[in-house]
């Protein structure tokens, strides 16, 4: 295999990483004050979750009017928007049960229930919402549909900004509760097939989950940056820094080793799916989903630890990231679950049967 970068990609590294050190990580001492200072500089990059993913499904599945509508502005940064799936009285692992309901009134479809952890639906001009179109559907995963709803339309409510770990954040970083009560759109604004809404979201999640893992990376990669830092400046007694404990070199060493090894996993898991397709890389796309999200569990940890008590402190944007994505384990599947799914799929290749006792 190949490692070395393609010719396109490098010719924009330096500038990307100019950008990063240069406008980003000055921000990070003003992060406490909320997303709202970093916004600006990252509408520029235009990459953060959930526009990405939106994006891709409006080009894969949207017709020319909703692409002229809504991907054109979304793409070019003009508009933000959010993804509304999960429910409160429902389990997230089970994307196939939900009770949001959407019918068809004419050319209407009217849309009721209830989702919480919308990320980013704080000043999104839209939301994709999964509803169920056709609940007595023999197939469930045939039962949903996905609705594109401007976030202005009557009946749209974000009811609050979900705190997380004692922080509700705002904007872009912020998981929003939204009610959806008698919401009427054009039947035009069904995304895809009537049906398909499980279908765009496995194509969505997928790719999605590459993003969330590179970004993983990127803040894995900023952790240790500052682990090795608070090694060699931060001082036990004169003359002696940190760096010279075993504890803390053992501690840089294995992040490396696990830093990388991940991000070979993702590349790998990218590579699949550019040849196979997503569904055939379904196993590598949930590796990497829990291989990384532990990965930057135990990064940011040592990072902390090294740092004392500092590192609980937003003096360091540590602590932020540790707050915010102890959820990296949880959202877009839980570990479990993409642990379970890679480990049958290994089990039944050796025969193991499956729920229904065949093999």
């Amino acid at each position: 295999m190949d490692f070395s970068t393609p010719s396109r990609v490098a010719d924009l590294l330096p500038a990307i990483r100019a950008f990063v050190t240069e406008r980003i990580q000055p921000l990070e001492k003003r992060m406490p004050e909320g997303w709202s200072v970093l916004e600006p500089e990252l509408e520029r990059i235009h990459c953060q979750a959930p526009d990405v993913g939106n994006m891709e499904i409006l080009h894969e599945f949207g017709t020319a009017e909703q692409k002229r509508t809504w991907l054109e502005p979304l793409a070019a940064g003009r508009i933000r928007s959010c993804f509304s799936m999960t429910e409160p009285a429902m389990p997230g692992s089970n994307p196939a049960w939900m009770a949001t309901r959407a019918r068809l009134d004419g050319d209407s479809w009217v849309i009721d229930g209830r989702k919480w952890f919308t990320t980013a639906a704080e000043g999104a001009r839209i939301a994709i919402v999964m509803a169920v179109t056709d609940p007595e559907a023999q197939n469930v995963y045939t039962r949903a549909s996905q609705i594109i709803v401007p976030m202005d339309t009557p009946g749209v409510r974000l009811l609050r900004n979900i705190p997380v770990m004692g922080e509700a954040g705002g904007g872009w970083a912020s998981h929003g509760e939204i009610a959806y009560e008698d919401v009427r759109v054009p039947r035009a604004n069904l995304l895809g097939d009537q049906g398909a809404g499980f279908v765009i979201a496995q194509a969505r999640l997928g790719p999605g989950r590459i993003h969330h893992c590179m970004r993983w990376i990127g803040i894995c990669q900023r952790a240790f940056d500052l682990l090795c830092e608070r090694a060699v400046s931060r001082e036990m007694s004169p003359g002696r820094p940190l760096g010279l404990k075993g504890t803390i070199q053992q501690w840089i060493a294995e992040s490396r080793a696990e830093i990388d090894a991940a991000r070979l996993l993702v590349l790998h898991a990218a590579w699949r799916i550019d040849r196979d397709g997503a569904h055939a890389a379904r196993d590598d796309i949930s590796m990497i989903k829990f291989v990384v999200a532990n990965t930057l569990f135990r990064v940011l940890d040592r990072a902390i630890q090294a740092h004392g008590a500092l590192g609980i402190t937003d003096d360091t944007p540590l602590a932020w990231w540790f707050r915010h994505e102890r959820g990296a384990r949880i959202y877009d599947g839980p570990d479990e679950v993409h642990q379970a799914a890679v480990a049958r799929h290994i089990l039944r290749a050796r025969g193991l049967p499956d729920r229904r006792g065949g093999a």
